[in-house]
């Protein structure tokens, strides 16, 4: 599709305004806060926000400077992100009763058992999706959707507000944490138990729970850190046991543990109840995997829904054994379930070993892995030099709710790409309301 056609679509699906365009010449990356003032705000996001990771290798992955976008810019974003939660909510609701077509989504056996029960979905304490957003000569892309069990919220909560009192005529771009807190308590109706799941031996899961625990408690919940093995389900509703021994009933439960990971567990503890058939309210429930699976695009054309946003910003996406065994340049494979960017590999590195392993795998299974279009990333001047931004802007029940920014030294945004706080511009005369 041409840069023109593209542009037509977007009128025609957005409205009048050219809404895709990010418009990254007017973006601002601020000269950095002195050396000083930024070891206080790390101290801070260590204590406060349970960033315990703040450095990788020789560098910090925390940056001393913020990314700045126009007002008009941060409402096209939202005005998106929300666009593309309603057109993923619906979609999500025909998938899960339809078995043929969570068959094309490569998850695993376990879980398509799991989401195929005949049983009532369990329902959502809160729906977090996070969507990630990548500017390009061709306007806004993304290449999917972080629905399972989507991560970044001490950054993009904390740390924009720790940042924003040094850069005068900003605000945050939002506070996801926040937004999350409030959406379960609406949920549960009142302060309750929460039971937050994370992998043991995982600190960077661990650090998301026990933030969203500081928040959690702030509010008035009883916030229980935990392991999902230490779950047990009986009449479809989730308790611990407590420290008498005697079960700790859960008013709700925010699990930062992936879907796939629960599918390796024994189901003598109850975990296809996260997807169906549980009464307590979960955060996010595993049918979310339906829409964080990378072959989503897959199925668009037999849901019977129009999708029309999905289609606008996400590339090109076939099976794979459509590539053949020599793809020419500008195609990217990667695993249904992958989410770190491990699996992410690029025809244009046809030879190298990167390529050949994700080609091998694709090969041996197919059912598994998708194949994506390319899309060229867009560089902004930074302090330390060009680099790509990635903005994942995360709606909370429909609504949007702040931005995890991120910047790569290359357009594969992975671990080593430094964590940015996202302000939005406040222009004179207008109210500052984060």
């Amino acid at each position: 599709m041409t840069r023109a056609e593209r542009r037509h679509l977007a009128g025609r699906s957005f409205g009048n305004r050219d809404e895709i365009i990010p418009r990254i010449e007017d973006w601002n990356t601020p000269p950095e806060v002195a050396p000083p003032t930024f070891a206080e705000i790390r101290r801070r996001m260590m204590l406060e926000a349970c960033k315990w990771d703040p450095q990788v290798g020789d560098g910090s992955t925390l940056a001393p400077f913020p990314i700045v976008l126009p007002a008009e810019v941060a409402e096209d974003l939202a005005r998106l992100a929300e666009r593309l939660a309603a057109e993923a909510l619906a979609a999500e609701r025909v998938l899960i009763e339809s078995p043929d077509l969570l068959a094309r989504l490569g998850l695993p056996r376990a879980v398509r058992r799991a989401l195929s029960a005949p049983a009532d979905p369990t329902p959502a304490a809160a729906r977090v999706v996070r969507f990630d957003f990548h500017p390009t000569p061709d306007g806004w892309r993304i290449s999917e959707a972080n629905a399972d069990v989507p991560g970044g919220y001490c950054e993009s909560s904390l740390f924009p507000r720790l940042m924003a009192g040094h850069f005068p005529g900003t605000r945050p771009a939002g506070d996801p944490a926040a937004a999350l807190a409030d959406a379960i308590l609406v949920a549960i109706g009142r302060p309750g138990t929460v039971g937050l799941l994370s992998a043991s031996g995982y600190m960077e899961d661990h650090q998301v729970v026990a933030f969203l625990a500081r928040v959690l408690t702030g509010r008035g919940c009883d916030a229980v850190r935990t392991d999902p093995r230490q779950i047990a389900w009986r009449d479809r509703r989730a308790s611990l046991a407590g420290p008498d021994g005697s079960p700790l009933a859960l008013d709700a439960i925010v699990r930062f543990y992936q879907g796939e990971w629960l599918a390796g567990t024994s189901t003598r503890q109850g975990w296809p109840a996260f997807f169906r058939g549980g009464r307590t309210p979960v955060c996010n429930p595993g049918t979310a995997m339906t829409i964080e699976s990378k072959r989503f695009p897959l199925t668009w054309d037999r849901l019977g829904l129009d999708l029309p946003t999905w289609r606008t910003l996400v590339p090109e996406t076939i099976d794979p054994r459509r590539l053949g065994r020599r793809p020419g340049p500008g195609w990217v494979l990667k695993a249904a379930c992958g989410n770190t960017g491990d699996t992410v590999a690029f025809s244009d590195d046809a030879d190298g070993p990167r390529w050949r392993r994700a080609a091998r795998a694709a090969r041996l299974r197919p059912s598994r892995w998708v194949a994506q279009r390319r899309f060229e990333t867009l560089a902004i001047p930074t302090p330390r030099g060009p680099r790509y931004p990635c903005l994942g802007v995360y709606t909370v029940d429909g609504r949007a709710a702040g931005i995890f920014g991120r910047l790569g030294r290359g357009p594969l945004i992975d671990f080593a790409a430094t964590e940015a706080a996202v302000l939005v511009k406040v222009e004179p005369g207008i109210n500052d309301v984060s």
